[in-house]
């Protein structure tokens, strides 16, 4: 039976995850870790706590339910990371090696994913159906270091068969955590200014397009990706993945459509600088064709599924 231990599972992504990894390989079989103490954790998980840079701590967790697969998500984000940019880095960059290390000298460890994102990209990339091999030029240490990742997760495939698996994730929109410090964060937060009755103040200037996804095609993709053979990983740095690209002005249209007394106000800052060097849309054919990913939630979609779940979540915790 395959084990599998979640690294930053009290995040935005890893909420949601631990959770598809239930329904996918059994409650017992998923060990969720993050830094809190397990007496500030609530849930029906497995949970142990980690600081990903504790080496010793890391390779004791893996030997004690001898983990075949690991998702390494703990990270410090864009917009976080660019007011520590050497703590960023040295998270971001040190916490990977250490799952990288892991995996290549203890022989149960057979599969590692670790999320990458657009934040790859910079202003000299083509903006449009950005395509799989492309310019980079990332302009934030969130993005540098991703894209130094992508090319260690690669050599380590290359160089000592580490079988590391890679998404490159458009901004993740969901509703059961609240954001985490990203430059697409205010495509979850509107929803709850929304439901609130709030004007939401929007950091982003009301054109900016940029590509996203909805939390649930997010699980979906990476336990898909992580299930297929090894032969069909024809990528081995990280995969462009693609579901929906809209400017605020598009979700704000579209919550509009169900809580018609909304309002927005915009108020670019710093993160409006970060948004203009990353793409409009992403071309995902290589997912597709590889491993057959396809989304399943447009925009309007994924607004009644938010706004109908969140208004059940927060009646829930009154």
């Amino acid at each position: 039976m395959t084990k599998i231990l979640v690294i930053g599972s009290l995040g935005q992504l890893g909420t949601e995850l631990v959770m598809g990894l239930q329904e996918e390989y059994g409650r017992d079989n998923v060990i969720a870790s993050d830094l809190k103490p397990s007496s500030e954790v609530d849930g029906d998980f497995i949970y142990e706590q980690l600081d990903v840079m504790d080496k010793e701590r890391l390779i004791s967790l893996v030997e004690k339910y001898r983990v075949n697969h690991i998702y390494h998500l703990a990270a410090i984000l864009s917009a976080k990371g660019e007011k520590d940019p050497q703590w960023a880095w040295d998270l971001n960059m040190g916490s990977l090696f250490n799952v990288l290390d892991l995996a290549k000298n203890i022989d149960h460890v057979n599969r590692i994913y670790w999320p990458s994102s657009i934040a790859v990209f910079g202003p000299d990339t083509p903006k449009v159906n950005t395509p799989q091999l492309t310019v980079t030029n990332p302009t934030t240490v969130y993005g540098i270091s991703k894209l130094a990742g992508e090319q260690w997760c690669q050599y380590y495939f290359e160089k000592y068969g580490v079988d590391v698996r890679s998404i490159r994730y458009p901004g993740l929109i969901g509703y059961k955590s609240l954001p985490g410090g990203g430059t697409t964060d205010y495509a979850v937060d509107i929803y709850y200014k929304a439901l609130a009755e709030e004007k939401f103040e929007c950091f982003l200037d009301k054109d900016s397009a940029l590509p996203m996804m909805y939390m649930p095609d997010a699980v979906r993709a990476t336990i898909e990706l992580m299930k297929v053979e090894p032969s069909r990983v024809k990528v081995r740095s990280s995969y462009n993945l693609s579901a929906i690209s809209f400017t605020p002005e598009k979700i704000f249209e579209s919550i509009k459509k169900f809580k018609p007394d909304f309002e927005i106000e915009y108020k670019p800052d710093f993160r409006q600088e970060i948004a203009e060097s990353w793409p409009d849309s992403i071309d995902d054919s290589c997912a597709r064709n590889d491993w057959g990913w396809k989304p399943e939630y447009d925009l309007d979609g994924m607004t009644e599924d938010i706004l109908k779940n969140l208004e059940i979540l927060l009646d829930s915790k009154k």
